[in-house]
C-alpha cells in the first residue's frame, strides 16, 4: 500500500515538544536514513460502548492515549477485508474511519467565497455542448473494446461464481446458522455415516477426509466469491487509503493549532480569570451575608407579629390585624420557608385569623343590633361610621359576604319591636285599657276607638319611615365601602397591566411606589414591622449584584400582588353581587315594614271594625296608607304590595258594605216613592251646577241659615227643566258618593264601577217594576198608575241617562288603560234605560190607543156636530197634554202626540170604513169633516202643538 504522501505523526503520551504536538518514536537501532514507520489506518474501529471516552481506541490526533499498533486490533486484516457488511456501511471516508456513529453536520459557508450558481457555468456549457454531442455519438457508434471485453469477462465470471455458490448447501447461507443447534450440527456433520461401535476403520477415515475436503471446498468457494467482490471495490479502497494520508496531514496541523490554543487559554485563565473570580466570590459572600442579616431582621419582625396583632385587636383594628397576618403568612411561605423555629407560626396565624373572623361577625352583629334598636329620633342616622367601614372592609377582606344576612335578621327583629313600642306608648295614655287584663297587642288595638287606633297607625308609619331612612344610610355606607374596594381592585389591575409594558427600571420604580402605599396600610407601632424589614431587604438587595437584584424583583412583584389582593379580596363578580344584595336588603326592609303595618291593619280588622267605618274615616285611612306607601317607594325604590293589598282587601269589604247600604237605602226610597213631582232644594240645584262645571265631588255641607233659597219645581240642567221625584235627587247624591270614593281611593275604581253599575241597574229595574209593572199599587197603595206617573218616571230616567256619560268619563280617568273594558257596563246601562224610556212612551201611546178604540167604536155620523165622541176624545187629549206637557220636553211631547194622532187616525179610518163613509162629498162626509176639523182645532190649540201637522186626509176611503 505504497503512497506518495508522508505518514502523519501519531500522538503518544509523554512525547513531543512544548507545542503539544506528539510525534512517533523512532527505532534507536535504525539509521537516520531509515524512513519512518507508517501506521495502518483503523479500518475496523471499535464501536462505542459507553465506557471510558465513548470513542474507539483507534488512532486519534486529539485524544491522549498510548500509540496504536497492529497488535491492538481485535481482528486480523483479512477478516476486516472479508467483512461482507463493510461495503454496506461505508458510505464515505469518515464512516470508513470512525464508524457508523459519525454524524455529518452542516458546514457554514465561507464569507470570503462568492456563491456559485448554475448560471456561472453557462458560457462553459455552451462552449462544450457541441463537443459533448459529438463524443456521445461516437461512443454509440464505436464502443470501447476494453469495455466490451471487461463486460464480457465480468459476466462470465459472475455466472461461474454463481454456479459454484449454488453447489454450497443452503443451510450455510441461512441467517440463523448456528452449530450449537443439534439439528444443524447433525446436518453439517452426519455422524451416522461413521461407525459408532468404537475404533476407526478405513471406511470411517475415508469418510471423514471426504467430509473435510467437501467443507474446505465450500470455504474456498465462498472466500473466492468474497475476494472477487472485494477486488471489484479495490479501487475505492485504495483511494480511501490515499485520502487518509492527506487527512492525517491536515489533522497534524489542527493538533498543533489546538495545542497553541490550549496554552494560551491556560495563560488567560491564570492571568485574567482567577483574580476576578476571587473578587466575585468575595462580593457574592458579602451579598450572602447581607441577605442573612436581612433575613434575621425579617425573622425578628415576624416574631413580633402575634403581640402586634393582639394590640391591634384590643383597639378593634381588624383590618390592620388581618393585613399583618396575611403579610406574615406570605413572608413565611416565600421569604422564610423552611425556618424550623417558625414551623408552628403558620398554623397559629390561621387559628388567629379564624378567631378574628368570629370576632368581626360578632362585632358586626352587635353593631347592627345597637344601630337598629336605638331611638329613632334626635340621633344621627349612621352610628359610628368609621367602625362600620372598618368592619365591612374586614369582612370583605375575609370573604365573609353573608354579613348582610345578619343585618337582615336584626332588621326583622327591630321592625317587630317598633310596632310593639308604638302600641305600648299609646296604651299608656289610654285609661280605658288595662294592660294587666288585656295583654295581647291585637286585643289592645281592637279596644281602641278609631281615632286612637289611627293615631297609633300614623305613629307606626312615621317610625318605619325613620327606620327605613336609617337603614338606607347604613346600607349606603356599606355600598360605598364595596365600591371603593372594587374601584381600588380595578385600578391595581390596570396598573399591573401597564406596569408589564414598561421597562425594567420603570417597573422597579412603580413597584417601590406600590410598596410605599402598602406601608400606609399597616399600622404604626414601636419596633420593626414586616413592611420595614421588607423595605430594608429590598434596598439592600437592590444595591447588590445582578443575582441579588433578580431576587429583589421577585419580592417586589410578590408585594405588588399582595396589595392587589388577588388571593384575598373577593372577585369583581362577588363585589357586584354584594352591591346588588345591599339594594335587595333595602327592598326587603321596605317589604318588612309593610308586612308589620299589615299586622297592625289586620289586627284591627279582625272583628270587622274597619268595614263599619264611615266614608270619611275610611278615606283618611286610605290616604294615610297611600301616603306611607308612596314615601317608602320614593325612599327605597320598591313598590311593596302587601300593605296596598291588605288595604285593597279592606276596601273591597268597605265597598261591599258601602254598596249594600246605598242599595238598601235606594230600595227603601223606591218602595216608598209615590211617583209625584218633588220640589228641588237649592242644595241639589247647586250640586248639579257643580257637576256641570266639571266638579264630580260632593260639596261640603252648609249649615242652614235664614237666607237660604226656597225650593224650585224643576231641576235646571243646561237650560232644560227636569221634573223629578225625590228618589232621583237622592240617587244623584248617591252616585256622587261613589265618585267621591273613587277620588279618595283610586285602587277601588274597578270594584266601585261594578257596584255603581249594579246600583243603576237596580234603579232601572225596580222603577220599571213599580211604574210600568204597576208594582206601586201594592207597595205604596196607589189607586192607579196615571200618565203623569209614567211621564215623571220617563223624565227621571232621562236625567239618569244624562249623567251616565259624565260618570263614565270620570271613572275612565281613574282606570288603567288595560281596565277600560269594564266601561262597557255603562253602554249596557244606557241601552237599558233608553229601552225603558221607549217602553214608557209606548205605554202612553197604548193608553190613548185603547181609549180611541173604546170611544170610536161607538162613533156614529149624525147631528149634532161636533159629535159627543169627538168631544170626549178631545177632552182626553187635553188631559193627556196637561199631564205630560209640564213634565216632558217640547220635542218629546210633539213626537208623542204625533204617535197618538197616528193611532187616532187608524182607529177613525177603521170606524169610517165600518160605517161605509167615503170621500164622496155627501152629507156623511160633511159631518165627518166637521168632527175632524173640531179635533184638529182642539189639538193644535194645545200648548207646543200649534205647528203640529196632523194630516187627517189619510182617514178617507177613496171614492168608488
Amino acid at each position: 500500500m505504497a503512497s506518495s504522501h508522508r505518514s502523519s505523526p501519531v500522538p503518544r503520551p509523554g512525547g513531543g515538544g512544548r507545542d503539544g504536538i506528539y510525534r512517533k518514536e523512532r527505532d534507536s537501532s535504525s539509521p537516520r536514513s531509515r524512513p519512518p514507520v507508517r501506521s495502518l489506518p483503523d479500518v475496523c474501529p471499535k464501536e462505542p460502548t459507553g465506557e471510558g471516552r465513548g470513542l474507539c481506541d483507534g488512532p486519534s490526533v486529539v485524544a491522549e492515549h498510548d500509540r496504536w499498533t497492529v497488535y491492538s486490533s481485535k481482528v486480523n486484516l483479512p477478516a476486516a477485508l472479508n467483512d461482507p457488511r463493510l461495503a454496506k456501511r461505508e458510505s464515505d471516508f469518515f464512516t470508513k474511519t470512525w464508524g457508523l456513529d459519525f454524524a455529518e453536520t452542516e458546514v457554514m459557508p465561507s464569507f470570503y467565497l462568492p456563491n456559485i450558481s448554475r448560471e456561472d457555468f453557462g458560457p462553459y456549457l455552451q462552449e462544450m455542448a457541441q463537443r459533448e454531442r459529438i463524443h456521445e455519438r461516437c461512443k454509440m457508434i464505436c464502443p470501447n473494446k476494453d469495455d466490451v471485453d471487461a463486460v464480457s469477462s465480468i459476466t462470465s465470471n459472475h455466472e461461474k461464481s454463481r454456479a459454484e455458490l449454488e453447489q454450497v448447501p443452503k443451510i450455510f447461507m441461512k441467517p440463523n446458522f448456528a452449530l450449537e443447534d443439534p439439528a444443524t450440527f447433525n446436518t453439517v456433520l452426519p455422524w451416522s455415516h461413521f461407525n459408532s461401535a468404537g475404533g476407526k476403520s478405513s471406511r470411517d477415515v475415508a469418510s471423514s477426509k471426504l467430509l473435510q475436503e467437501k467443507l474446505s471446498h465450500y470455504l474456498d468457494v465462498v472466500e473466492v466469491s468474497i475476494a472477487r467482490q472485494i477486488s471489484l471495490r479495490s479501487e475505492a479502497f485504495f483511494h480511501a487509503m490515499s485520502s487518509q494520508h492527506e487527512l492525517q496531514d491536515q489533522l497534524q496541523e489542527t493538533q498543533r493549532a489546538v495545542a497553541i490554543l490550549r496554552g494560551r487559554t491556560a495563560a488567560m485563565d491564570r492571568v485574567m480569570c482567577q483574580g476576578p473570580l476571587r473578587a466575585l466570590r468575595t462580593a457574592l459572600a458579602r451579598n450572602n451575608c447581607v441577605k442573612l442579616h436581612n433575613k434575621l431582621k425579617l425573622m425578628a419582625a415576624v416574631h413580633q407579629t402575634q403581640p402586634t396583632v393582639q394590640l391591634l385587636l384590643s383597639t378593634s383594628e381588624f383590618v390592620g390585624a388581618l393585613e399583618l397576618i396575611a403579610t406574615t403568612k406570605e413572608v413565611l411561605q416565600q421569604e422564610l420557608q423552611g425556618i424550623h423555629s417558625f414551623r408552628h407560626l403558620g398554623s397559629q396565624l390561621c387559628e388567629l385569623e379564624k378567631l378574628i373572623d368570629k370576632m368581626m361577625v360578632e362585632d358586626f352583629s352587635m353593631y347592627a343590633r345597637s344601630d337598629l334598636n336605638r331611638s329613632l329620633k334626635d340621633e344621627p342616622q349612621v352610628l359610628e361610621k368609621e367602625r362600620l367601614e372598618s368592619l365591612v372592609f374586614g369582612l370583605l377582606r375575609q370573604r365573609k359576604l353573608d354579613f348582610l344576612d345578619i343585618y337582615s335578621d336584626e332588621m326583622i327583629l327591630a321592625a317587630k319591636a317598633i310596632v310593639t313600642q308604638s302600641v305600648a306608648e299609646c296604651v299608656l295614655h289610654i285609661e280605658e285599657i288595662d294592660t294587666e287584663v288585656v295583654t295581647k297587642l291585637a286585643d289592645q288595638m281592637r279596644i281602641m276607638t278609631f281615632p286612637q287606633w289611627f293615631e297609633v297607625l300614623k305613629n307606626v308609619f312615621e317610625s318605619f319611615l325613620f327606620f327605613l331612612q336609617r337603614i338606607k344610610a347604613t346600607l349606603s355606607v356599606i355600598r360605598n365601602v364595596v365600591l371603593e374596594v372594587l374601584d381600588s381592585n380595578q385600578k391595581n389591575r390596570l396598573l399591573e397591566e401597564s406596569g408589564s409594558a414598561v421597562s425594567g427600571q420603570e417597573a422597579s420604580q412603580t413597584s417601590l411606589v406600590l410598596q410605599g402605599e402598602a406601608e400606609l396600610a399597616y399600622l404604626t407601632h414601636e419596633g420593626l414591622f414586616i413592611s420595614d424589614a421588607l423595605n430594608e431587604q429590598g434596598r439592600a438587595e437592590g444595591a447588590g449584584s445582578d443575582v441579588a437584584s433578580g431576587s429583589t424583583e421577585t419580592f417586589t412583584s410578590r408585594d405588588q400582588n399582595f396589595m392587589c389582593g388577588e388571593n384575598m379580596m373577593p372577585t369583581e363578580l362577588e363585589m357586584n353581587r354584594v352591591i346588588n344584595n345591599t339594594q335587595e336588603l333595602l327592598h326587603t326592609a321596605s317589604d318588612v315594614s309593610h308586612d308589620r303595618c299589615v299586622k297592625v291593619l289586620t289586627a284591627r280588622a279582625k272583628d270587622g271594625s274597619l268595614e263599619r267605618l264611615s266614608s270619611a274615616e275610611f278615606v283618611c285611612l286610605s290616604q294615610a296608607v297611600e301616603g306611607f306607601a308612596r314615601d317608602t317607594e320614593e325612599l327605597c325604590g320598591r313598590h311593596s304590595v302587601s300593605l296596598r293589598g291588605a288595604l285593597q282587601s279592606q276596601a273591597n269589604r268597605f265597598v261591599h258594605r258601602f254598596h249594600e247600604e246605598r242599595k238598601t237605602k235606594l230600595s227603601l226610597l223606591l218602595d216608598n216613592e209615590r211617583w209625584k213631582q218633588a220640589e228641588v232644594p237649592a242644595e241639589f240645584q247647586d250640586l248639579v251646577n257643580s257637576i256641570a262645571d266639571g266638579r264630580i265631588t260632593l260639596p261640603e255641607r252648609k249649615t242652614p241659615g235664614p237666607d237660604d233659597r226656597k225650593p224650585t219645581e224643576f231641576l235646571l240642567i243646561n237650560g232644560q227643566k227636569y221634573a223629578v221625584v225625590g228618589t232621583v235627587l237622592l240617587l244623584i247624591r248617591i252616585f256622587l258618593e261613589y265618585c267621591q270614593c273613587v277620588n279618595d281611593i283610586p285602587s277601588i275604581a274597578t270594584d266601585m264601577l261594578t257596584r255603581l253599575s249594579d246600583l243603576l241597574k237596580h234603579f232601572n229595574s225596580r222603577s220599571c217594576q213599580l211604574v210600568l209593572g204597576a208594582g206601586a199599587l201594592q207597595v205604596v197603595g196607589l189607586k192607579t198608575i196615571t200618565t203623569k206617573n209614567l211621564a215623571l218616571a220617563s223624565r227621571c230616567l232621562q236625567l239618569v241617562v244624562h249623567y251616565i256619560p259624565i260618570i263614565r268619563s270620570h271613572f275612565e280617568t281613574k282606570l288603567q288603560p288595560k281596565q277600560f273594558s269594564v266601561l262597557r257596563h255603562f253602554d249596557h246601562i244606557t241601552k237599558d234605560y233608553n229601552d225603558h224610556i221607549a217602553e214608557i212612551s209606548a205605554k202612553l201611546v197604548a193608553i190613548m190607543d185603547s181609549l180611541f178604540e173604546k170611544v170610536l167604536s161607538k162613533y156614529e155620523v149624525k147631528a149634532p156636530m161636533p159629535s159627543a165622541c169627538f168631544r170626549n176624545v178631545c177632552k182626553q187629549m187635553t188631559k193627556m197634554h196637561e199631564a205630560i206637557s209640564e213634565l216632558l220636553p217640547e220635542e218629546q211631547t210633539q213626537m208623542l202626540f204625533l204617535r197618538i194622532n197616528a193611532s187616532f187616525k187608524l182607529h177613525l179610518k177603521r170606524q169610517l170604513s165600518r160605517l161605509g163613509v167615503i170621500n164622496d162629498g155627501g152629507p156623511q162626509h160633511g159631518l165627518v169633516v166637521v168632527d175632524v176639523a173640531f179635533y184638529t182645532g182642539n189639538v193644535q190649540a194645545l200648548k207646543s202643538l200649534e205647528r203640529l201637522d196632523l194630516n187627517m186626509a189619510e182617514i178617507w176611503e177613496q171614492k168608488r
